[in-house]
């Protein structure tokens, strides 16, 4: 009897291996069949040249609604869950370009950064397309819309937060005030910002692999994507800092180009662990629609 279910479990276990080994193949073939490694070029350099309008466009519609302080805080929310050797040199930069003064409130220029930054939010259904196997049928105004509607989305999202940050502190001595239980929890900003920082990758990675592609998906079957997704950038951004640290010649061999090209590099990696989450999710599917059709 001990040994029957010895050899079923051994069977079970023996299946499972199989599917993950079936699921990994598909998932990569089709990855580096469907140019994967110059989908995740074209995504870097798209997410690079979107970032910063986005933040221009973010900043001057911040200003325009009272968040004077939004632009340290947009800053914290994009570079915080960055390597800090990838994004010091970035951030700093980034923070003396948005507190400039504009006079170009919410006229052509501002409205000009949001349709460039959109331009990164395509460059994401281009890739979630592929990697998903399904052809875009909605109209360019359809999607065009609907990728200003996320720039503008998060934009208002980071609005949001950036106030709320504000009052944090204030928010934090009342409850401490009232609650003493909740001081050992309630930490430092910094470490609200880092919260703040991932919730906001989660919800924007929920956003854009339930709309952007062209079909419809479940919760459910996009869930293994995102998670390989987080650990895979986890990961990758880890392994990527350590390198900086102790083998890179960047600085050798760009000279003053060494932070851009260190930051292309970093969203290379970034994109492509995140098109081979969508690959993952489109195999997984692939497969459990194939045991459905053969009953098993």
């Amino acid at each position: 009897m001990e040994s029957a279910e010895g050899t079923r479990a051994d069977a079970a276990a023996l299946r499972k291996i199989i599917a993950i080994k079936r699921v990994l193949f598909d998932a990569l073939g089709h990855f580096n069949d469907d140019d994967g490694w110059a989908m995740a070029s074209y995504l870097a350099i798209s997410a690079l040249m979107a970032l910063f309008p986005f933040l221009i466009f973010a900043t001057t519609l911040a200003s325009f609604l009272g968040a004077r302080a939004f632009a340290e805080t947009a800053v914290h929310l994009v570079f915080d869950t960055w390597p800090e050797q990838i994004a010091a040199p970035i951030a700093s930069e980034v923070v003396n370009v948005l507190t400039v003064q504009r006079g170009d409130l919410l006229t052509y220029g501002a409205l000009l950064a949001a349709f460039f930054a959109s331009n990164g939010i395509e460059a994401l259904r281009s890739a979630l397309n592929r990697a998903y196997r399904v052809t875009e049928t909605r109209s360019f105004i359809f999607r065009r819309l609907q990728s200003l509607a996320f720039v503008l989305i998060a934009t208002i999202g980071f609005v949001a937060i950036s106030v709320l940050l504000v009052f944090a502190p204030l928010l934090a001595r009342l409850a401490e005030a009232h609650f003493e239980w909740i001081k050992p929890y309630m930490g430092t900003i910094t470490l609200w910002r880092y919260i703040v920082a991932s919730a906001v990758i989660v919800l924007g990675l929920l956003a854009v692999h339930i709309w952007l592609p062209a079909g419809k998906r479940s919760f459910v079957s996009i869930l293994p994507g995102i998670v390989f997704t987080l650990a895979g950038w986890l990961v990758g951004s880890t392994v990527f800092a350590s390198y900086l640290d102790n083998f890179s010649s960047y600085v050798t061999t760009y000279a003053g180009l060494a932070s851009i090209m260190i930051a292309i590099v970093f969203l290379y990696i970034v994109s492509a662990i995140f098109i081979l989450g969508g690959e993952l999710n489109a195999a997984i599917t692939r497969y459990r629609e194939a045991r459905a059709r053969v009953g098993a």
